[in-house]
């Protein structure tokens, strides 16, 4: 988990099943101390630019790179699912990599290939998100390939039961990762509906979608407004600017419908399962990105669960040899943000894990201590000199920021935030927003008992 996000809704990556392995890209070999050299001693060149229709480009010129690297993120996300119809979005964005302009499935697959793109595709809460890092001189022509998907889709009726048979194998195959499963539970039992809701969906939901449903929601949540193409690497601002005004000009705007919300389920569910291992999940509300106190929050969780001498692996895992994985991290949608935390253990020991892990939470409103902070923002630092090696990366984040805080932070702007954060700022957020009010979910062989006054 990047530092400044912790965001989504349960993205997952999809692919069409006959879309080829690729080669692994080259790492680079540039040093931690000259990728630092490259923050502190260049200004961000960072660009932004609205389009008529509303499509919002955001992009920064990376010049030491030789790769690009874009995120387009569409607002057709799985909380636009109609009702009775939930995995129609995570059809739909397999379908629409199945042709497109004058490209055949395998044609458009291959020109990818050509390209030497490293491509995906997700379905979130909020959006339908599709990316690409290739070189830099391969940019144009793949921006054009993917204009023709967003505008131009065959959507084939013919290959409408080859992607479903996609999304149903997606689907099945949570059952054979509960770790994965229990955290979709958990998100659907601690938000209210839609905003908790898995982008597979529900089978028998999956299996009525028609051909008709598809093209029906392509054509009302596949809209320019609200969409965002984020593009980082080695780039010219003129013409990458020219181009994307060229490719999306045609896209005609259209009003999308108020998605309206149903309350939460409850504050404990389990999910019965054969087995000798426990999953947990554990979440309480927090603030989102974008809320002044978010970083304050952030570090707070990352004193809980951010590397080997976190809180909760040295307590929990190490110290008592309670569970295999644990782990805590913040979760944002736009308004509401959650902290989100897992342990997987074994039958026998599944109430124990419960009840230390929770009391390790309940025992964060006690406050931290500088050792700790101090660890984290080492580790922090780390991570954002490696942001500033990948332009995928930094062309996702950059997406991100401009979705929920309508602008790009600066990772000098994100650098002097990390350095004032302090235990005392820390702890005064942590005596306004005590962790409590938990949701915990259960799969395994035994219901636990939730202990009593940890709220």
């Amino acid at each position: 988990m990047t530092w400044n996000r912790g965001t989504g809704t349960g993205a997952h990556c999809k692919r069409p099943a006959d879309r080829p392995l690729r080669r692994p890209r080259p790492k680079p070999t540039r040093t931690k101390a000259e990728g630092c050299e490259r923050i502190c001693g260049l200004a961000q060149k960072i660009y932004t630019h609205t389009l008529p229709n509303g499509l919002v480009l955001v992009a920064e010129a990376m010049d030491w790179l030789e790769s690009a690297a874009f995120t387009l993120l569409l607002p057709a996300g799985c909380s636009h699912d109609p009702s009775q119809r939930r995995g129609l979005s995570n059809l739909t964005c397999d379908l629409l990599q199945r042709g497109c302009g004058s490209r055949n499935s395998r044609e458009f697959l291959e020109a990818l290939e050509r390209l030497g793109a490293d491509h995906s595709a997700s379905v979130s809460g909020a959006h339908m998100s599709f990316g690409a890092a290739v070189l830099s001189e391969n940019l144009p022509a793949t921006l054009a390939l993917y204009a023709d998907m967003t505008l131009r889709p065959h959507l084939p009726s013919d290959q409408l039961d080859e992607a479903r048979l996609v999304c149903l194998q997606e689907l099945r195959a949570l059952e054979d990762d509960l770790a994965h499963k229990v955290m979709q539970l958990l998100r659907q039992q601690h938000y209210p509906d839609p905003w908790g809701r898995s982008a597979q969906g529900v089978e028998t939901e999956v299996e009525q979608i028609t051909h008709g449903d598809v093209t029906q929601f392509f054509q009302r949540q596949l809209v320019p407004r609200g969409a965002i193409l984020s593009v980082a690497g080695k780039i010219a601002w003129p013409q990458l600017k020219e181009q994307v005004e060229q490719l999306f000009a045609a896209w005609s705007d259209r009003p999308v419908a108020q998605t309206s919300e149903v309350a939460s389920l409850g504050k404990y569910r389990h999910i019965e399962h054969d087995s000798s291992q426990t999953h947990l999940g554990i979440a309480f509300p927090s603030v989102p990105y974008g809320d002044p106190d978010y970083y304050q929050a952030r570090g707070a969780v990352g004193i809980l669960s951010d590397g080997m001498s976190s809180r909760l692996f040295t307590r929990v895992r190490e110290e008592r040899g309670l569970c295999y994985s644990v782990y805590a991290s913040c979760h944002s949608l736009k308004g509401r943000g959650s902290v989100l935390c897992y342990a997987g253990t074994s039958t026998e020991r599944a109430q124990e894990t419960l009840d230390v892990t929770l009391a390790e939470l309940v025992r964060l409103r006690d406050g931290v201590e500088s050792a700790e902070l101090d660890r984290l923002k080492a580790r922090i630092k780390s991570g954002l000199i490696m942001q500033q090696e990948s332009s995928a990366s930094r062309s996702h984040s950059m997406a991100s920021d401009w979705y929920f805080l309508g602008r790009v932070q600066t990772l000098d702007a994100l650098s002097r935030i990390i350095q004032d954060l302090s235990c005392d700022s820390i702890n005064q957020y942590l005596r306004q927003h005590a962790p409590s009010q938990f949701t915990i979910v259960t799969v395994g062989a035994q219901k636990l008992e939730v202990p009593v006054g940890i709220s």
